[in-house]
């Protein structure tokens, strides 16, 4: 037989609704302490301008030029798309990972691009980009 304790029992409770009030309370106080922190260990610099780097051509990379007249060039050197593309061959026999960059005129017609382009992936290079001029960053137009 069961029998009832005189001490009423009362029942456990935790309240979490304090302990969010103190945890937002934590968050707000160091977000506030970081910003300020940032602030405080910064100092005024003055930088120097950015300049735009020269062009640096390095035997290890081939860079190909395109005229307004559809015009393929290396080196300085007017070639045929034929005569390119042994010459890019033979590059990339020597260096499997031979980056080439191909720039074309503003007045280049996409045709001649393609042509530059299809030749040089006919002789096996992965690694094509084109190079632009990028008038916001101050590039000429």
């Amino acid at each position: 037989m069961k029998l009832p304790s005189p001490i009423l029992r009362k029942r456990v409770r935790i309240e979490i609704i304090p302990l969010i009030d103190i945890m937002f309370f934590l968050l707000a106080s160091f977000m506030m302490v970081s910003l300020q922190l940032d602030q405080a260990r910064n100092i005024k610099v003055h930088l120097p301008p950015a300049t735009e780097a020269t062009h640096d051509f390095k035997p290890d990379m081939m860079n190909i030029a395109v005229d307004k007249a559809g015009t393929a060039w290396l080196e300085q050197r007017a070639v045929t798309l034929a005569e390119l593309g042994r010459v890019v061959s033979n590059r990339f026999l020597l260096n499997t990972n031979l980056p080439v960059f191909i720039s074309g005129d503003q007045d280049t017609k996409h045709g001649a691009m393609l042509d530059v382009l299809q030749t040089v992936r006919n002789a096996g290079v992965q690694k094509v980009a084109f190079m632009v001029d990028d008038q916001t960053a101050g590039g000429t137009p």
